[in-house]
């Protein structure tokens, strides 16, 4: 497989993808493209298909198109196979393990991973780039704030060793602050080569930190470009940021 950080080819490349529930199609002919080692946001408002692109991505839902990561093919493959090719979705809501500590939830994140020394030394980064997890670490993950639950569901995705992260609503529900936080280590994980999907109902959040945007409404890609030029843009700014 040739590597997409060095032949010029998108780390995923998604051409035409369509996806419903029962019959009722939700999104149409989606094409988008992320490069490694870019935080790309996937942008709009509540029901535009955000969620359910991510679930046609991570093969939880049948769908028609192209997905490739790295150059291989996912429409014919397991979640569970995306899953071990890197492909790895920090879900909105969290959904943790709220009865195991924060420290085998993380461990649960690597649970595929048989290199016990990598995994110990991946456990320490967490709870550097957290420090609030590590003092938590023996705490019940489900005990815990909105935030630091946000921070856990992360750190767990991380654990996993992702080619691509995707990021479900991550500031919902959380204070700016909080996020601030979160988005600072989005940054410093795509510095560390991690590539970054955020999808986010909160244009400003999403647009602050990303390198380049898509603007999904009503299951269909209707613009595209660098943040920057997103959030100058007279339509995103009179749909999404009251300007």
């Amino acid at each position: 497989m040739s590597d997409p950080a060095h032949d010029g080819t998108p780390l995923l490349k998604v051409e035409g993808l369509s996806a419903g529930y029962g019959g009722m199609p939700v999104l149409h002919e989606i094409s988008i493209e992320v490069n490694k080692a870019e935080m790309v946001a996937l942008v709009g408002g509540n029901g535009a298909g955000k969620t359910t692109l991510l679930r046609a991505l991570s093969r939880l839902l049948p769908c028609t198109g192209s997905i490739a990561l790295a150059g291989r093919e996912l429409r014919t493959l397991t979640p569970d196979q995306v899953f071990g090719l890197g492909l790895v979705q920090v879900p909105e809501g969290r959904q943790l393990f709220g009865r195991m500590t924060v420290q085998d939830n993380l461990l649960m994140g690597g649970y595929r991973r048989g290199d016990k020394a990598a995994l110990s030394r991946d456990l320490d980064r967490m709870y550097a780039l957290f420090p609030r997890l590590g003092e938590r670490r023996r705490q019940l993950a489900g005990s815990m704030s909105g935030g630091e639950q946000q921070m856990c569901a992360m750190a767990r995705a991380l654990m996993a060793a992702p080619v691509l992260m995707m990021v479900d609503e991550m500031s919902l529900g959380l204070a700016p602050v909080v996020v601030d936080q979160l988005m600072e280590v989005l940054a410093q994980i795509r510095r560390d080569g991690v590539t970054v999907l955020l999808v986010e109902q909160d244009v400003q959040i999403a647009l602050s930190g990303a390198d380049r945007g898509y603007v999904i409404e009503t299951g269909r890609v209707v613009l595209s470009g660098s943040a920057k030029d997103l959030v100058d843009d007279p339509a995103v700014q009179q749909a999404y940021l009251g300007m």
